[in-house]
């Protein structure tokens, strides 16, 4: 069985105080003002660190977070192959507890058996994300094998290996990308913000955005664009809700070479870009994971949008294959 960890913060109880004089006031300002100094500058600008408790309000009334401290418990949707079965590594080697999870029992089986043998005991499930009974079927797994989740991240995504003009897409393909990166998303969302708001340590929610996400329009996948831009959006708007038990927060991978992005490498210009931009899963997931994990680990309950393929990235890689010819023929061959 997985390990599980909880930190439980302890308050000392203190008794009715005289109000302070302005003198002694004064005094203790300029005091905890030199003390913020030092602090600052024994962490380079950081500040000390601190593990508190801190107060939130949820289903189930007013009460006291628990401090966050690894190792953490993952949940990770479609984390079967590439950017989630990266991730769920990722997180592995850091020593935290995952769950895995995807429409097959086949991949499930052959992943968390493969795992087993790297990295000990693993649990993991089948889940269709499109239907709810499965997410609640999800969440009690979840409970049943791990207690509580610190980390939920949607990953599960579909563009029905489809890249054509929306006037020559199916309606099945229709129906599977809208279901499973729109419907699939806010049933992930709306289950994981139940399970987490009455958790003592909270939790967050990551949310993987995709091309579309910052509104440029995707015309050889436009449905898979539409629905990458509505995540951004119901982002924002589960930020505004007064749920302060739990923090939802997007996630950018930028251009990763897994099976869905390499079934469009079909023109030349789209070969041209997934070799200046695109990286393979496991690169992207070093950098991503620490991010992430960095986020409870400083106790903050701040939207934050994590982005691995920044735009002075992807403009000095453009310059650099301009000017020097850089990464030709990386992944796939051009001409």
């Amino acid at each position: 069985m997985a390990a599980t960890f909880t930190v439980a913060a302890r308050l000392p109880l203190r008794g009715p105080a005289r109000a302070p004089s302005r003198p002694a006031v004064a005094a203790v300002t300029r005091l905890r003002s030199r003390q913020e100094r030092r602090g600052l500058a024994a962490t380079g600008g950081r500040g000390p660190a601190r593990v508190r408790a801190e107060t939130f309000s949820g289903g189930g009334g007013v009460g006291r977070r628990d401090p966050m401290a690894p190792p953490y418990n993952v949940l990770i949707t479609g984390s079967t192959k590439g950017i989630g079965y990266a991730l769920a590594r990722k997180f592995l080697e850091a020593g935290d507890n995952v769950i895995i999870c995807s429409r097959s029992a086949q991949k499930v089986e052959s992943v968390v058996g493969d795992l087993k043998e790297e990295y000990g005991e693993q649990h993991g499930t089948v889940c269709d994300v499109r239907n709810g009974k499965d997410v609640k079927a999800l969440v009690e797994f979840a409970r049943d094998k791990l207690k509580h989740i610190d980390i939920w991240i949607n990953n599960a995504g579909s563009n029905a290996y489809t890249y054509k003009p929306l006037v020559e897409t199916s309606d099945e393909a229709l129906m599977e990308i809208i279901t499973t990166n729109t419907l699939g998303l806010m049933i992930c969302c709306r289950e994981a913000i139940n399970m987490m708001r009455n958790q003592p340590r909270g939790g967050h929610i990551f949310n993987l955005d995709g091309a579309g996400s910052d509104g440029r329009p995707t015309p050889r996948f436009a449905a898979y664009g539409a629905t990458k831009r509505s995540v951004v959006h119901l982002t924002k708007s589960l930020q505004m809700n007064e749920v302060n038990n739990v923090m939802v927060h997007n996630l950018s991978p930028g251009m990763v070479t897994t099976d869905l992005l390499m079934s469009g490498a079909t023109t030349k210009q789209a070969k041209i870009f997934i070799n200046i931009l695109a990286e393979p899963p496991d690169v992207v997931a070093d950098y991503l994971v620490p991010n992430v994990r960095e986020i409870p680990t400083k106790q903050s309950m701040k939207p934050t949008y994590i982005r691995f393929l920044t735009g002075l990235k992807a403009y000095s890689r453009i310059f650099s294959r301009l000017a020097f010819g850089a990464r030709r023929n990386k992944y796939v061959t051009e001409d």
